[in-house]
């Protein structure tokens, strides 16, 4: 058993007890990605292993010496490209942020500093993390560790898919509209988006600010409390950052759902979803049963609009966030132009792949005079019906199960000749952010070709320790779980 296959906590532990060291723990995350980052592609920038070999020593000093005693001190960790890093670039996997060094570093990334982890690279994403397929990025596709044949999922791909393949112990992702869930389905993690203002979005370069969340991926249940637990925290930086009372995360970890109230929405259940993925939500809905759990079906409603309220407010917000790269201060900057205004329109035509400029687009259109209350305020309204909706179900329900995304990871190539169908398959996703709920992705089979599956649960504010009970429980039902870097041939 190889240093990789541990999970982050397990890994924490040999690291304490001093039965492997800060280096050797890195040496084995630098050598996977040195065997497999030219075929997945998950970083865009590694960290030089002469850097992370010195930062290793100096950890190990800190952890000898108990200045440092955190669960995921020492562990190599990789932070999504959309989060600052003083001193390494930071391009939102976009040309027009190239060769960005950014100034300081998001206060998620400091937590997890202060905790002790080691940062090993930056990891690949759809450009501004406008995408579902990590297909957008500027520095290539990112590939599906069980198949490389197929996508990763988006934005967070290279953070799926570095976990998947072994080439860190886990990974920070962000999630605008399922972002970090809907990946971590495809690759066969857990993934969580957190209520809305738990992890300070400091330091992350916007895309929808009042959608945007940080969150943990990671290879089980009990890495995802621990991480969280270390990187959620209020910060007077982020004025959308929450106090809260208790971010005691890991005693959740019990898997009793005895007497629990989980609600299946009949709207998630009907047409365009996968047969395979209906019956793997259905059987554990079956199981978690078996545990003591009351499970019913449920009409959600709205479902149907979430998808068009999601995309005016996302790209409005966009169109609005994106406007500070110019090429005036920072940034890419075409090289030949005359005059201040056709500056700024080479380089915003030359900086911006095509799915970026289709959403500023959009944006801008929908907040132009005249389109504003038609579509934009629409949009709105939209979000608080979706909100008292899911108000209404969690008055009955402790958490909501469906499925992550309506199918397995899709092909390469697939979904990009089809953008209305990439956006249609972020429809179990996205009314968690348009609501600030938090939602869990964990694993729960494979279907007929060998790609995994994935649940969600979804729970009110503030309620993540309910939905990592019921993820516990899951993965007790399911068994043993096996990521693809522990099976060596399908990596070969």
């Amino acid at each position: 058993m190889g240093l990789m296959d541990y999970t982050a906590v397990e890994l924490g532990k040999k690291i304490k007890a001093g039965e492997v060291s800060v280096l050797e723990a890195a040496n084995a995350a630098m050598d996977a990605i040195d065997a497999l980052e030219d075929k997945f592609n998950c970083y865009v920038t590694v960290q030089e292993r002469a850097a992370v070999q010195a930062k290793a020593e100096e950890l190990q000093k800190k952890i000898d010496d108990g200045t440092l005693t955190g669960p995921l001190a020492g562990v190599p960790v990789a932070v999504k490209d959309n989060m600052c890093t003083k001193g390494t670039r930071t391009t939102c996997s976009s040309k027009i942020l190239e060769n960005f060094e950014p100034a300081y570093t998001a206060e998620a990334v400091l937590n997890l500093e202060k905790a002790g982890a080691l940062i090993i690279g930056k990891t690949n994403m759809d450009e501004f993390a406008m995408g579902s397929t990590t297909e957008t990025s500027h520095y290539g596709v990112t590939k599906n560790p069980w198949n490389a044949e197929h996508v990763p999922g988006g934005s967070s791909g290279g953070s799926a898919a570095a976990v998947a393949a072994g080439e860190c112990s886990y990974a920070l992702g962000s999630d605008t509209g399922g972002s970090i869930r809907q990946p971590a389905s495809y690759c066969g993690i857990v993934g969580m988006k957190p209520t809305y203002g738990t992890v300070s979005r400091y330091g992350l370069i916007a895309y929808g600010s009042s959608l945007d969340q940080i969150g943990p991926m990671a290879k089980d249940v009990t890495d995802c409390a621990t991480i969280l637990e270390t990187i959620a925290s209020h910060d007077p930086k982020d004025s959308t950052s929450v106090k809260r009372e208790d971010y005691d995360f890991t005693s959740a970890l019990t898997d009793d759902v005895k007497g629990m109230r989980i609600g299946i929405p009949r709207d998630y259940m009907g047409e365009g979803l996968d047969e395979e993925v209906k019956a793997a939500v259905l059987d554990v809905a079956k199981k978690l049963e078996e545990k003591g759990a009351i499970v019913e079906e449920f009409d959600l409603s709205l479902v149907q609009y979430a998808i068009p309220a999601y995309y005016v407010i996302a790209s409005a917000e966009a169109s609005s966030n994106l406007a500070r790269f110019d090429g005036v201060k920072y940034g890419y900057r075409t090289e030949s132009y005359e005059g201040l205004h056709n500056m700024y329109k080479k380089t915003r035509s030359e900086g911006f792949g095509p799915e970026v400029k289709r959403r500023i687009m959009l944006g801008s259109f929908v907040l132009s005079s005249g389109y504003y209350d038609a579509y934009y305020l629409k949009a709105l309204r939209t979000k608080a019906l979706i909100k008292q909706a899911f108000d209404k179900a969690f008055a009955k329900y402790d958490v909501i199960l469906g499925p992550a995304a309506p199918t397995t990871a899709p092909k390469l190539g697939e979904s990009l000749s089809d953008p209305i169908k990439m956006y249609l398959g972020d429809i179990y996703t996205i009314s968690v952010n348009l609501a600030g709920l938090p939602g869990l992705t964990v694993p729960c089979s494979v279907n007929e070709k060998g790609l995994p599956i994935g649940v969600q649960l979804l729970g009110d504010c503030f309620r993540e320790k309910t939905l990592f009970a019921a993820a516990s429980a899951i993965e007790h039902v399911r068994g043993e779980w096996t990521l693809p870097f522990a099976r060596k041939e399908t990596l070969s």
